[in-house]
């Protein structure tokens, strides 16, 4: 069973290199980049905004950052809105579900607090995210791409809550 929660300061470096693994390894990101870094450090992270993990037989293997609307780590959240980025799990935890269930987690804790939507940004060469982001109910919303850099497209992806 997978178990959504905080993250614990001394998981931060764990979560620091499994982040960078999912988007240097994945081919999204390259090392040495002032985003892989920023990708590692999950301090900071933490302060600004707040890390979800997802534990699997007592071992982190994801996690995700949820950033509130004006917020150093939201992009793209509007008043009503709450964001997620940086989603990543462990290559040997791919398809047990932990990247659903913080998705999940997210979508859950916008519900309670009463948020219209969720949000996030994507690139579109990240196909297994996408397959996660689509079966919860994601839409694109082509009037809030942008690009944090150019020639990076980003797709802002939206859920609905109504």
């Amino acid at each position: 069973m997978i178990e959504i929660r905080e993250i614990l300061p001394n998981e931060f470096d764990t979560v620091g290199e499994l982040t960078v693994q999912a988007y240097v390894g994945g081919g999204f990101v390259a090392e040495g980049t002032p985003y892989a870094e920023r990708l590692r450090d999950t301090a900071t992270r933490a302060q600004d905004g707040r890390v979800l993990v997802a534990v699997l037989s007592d071992r982190v293997v994801g996690s995700l950052t949820v950033a509130e609307p004006g917020t150093p780590f939201a992009d793209v959240a509007q008043a009503g809105e709450l964001e997620f980025r940086m989603l990543a799990v462990s290559p040997d935890a791919r398809g047990s579900g932990a990247g659903t269930a913080l998705v999940r987690a997210v979508i859950a804790e916008a519900y309670d607090r009463g948020d219209h939507s969720v949000v996030m940004s994507t690139q579109p060469e990240m196909v297994d995210a996408r397959r996660i982001y689509d079966r919860n109910g994601f839409v694109p919303d082509p009037d809030r791409a942008w690009e944090p850099i150019r020639g990076m497209e980003l797709t802002v992806l939206v859920r609905d809550l109504a």
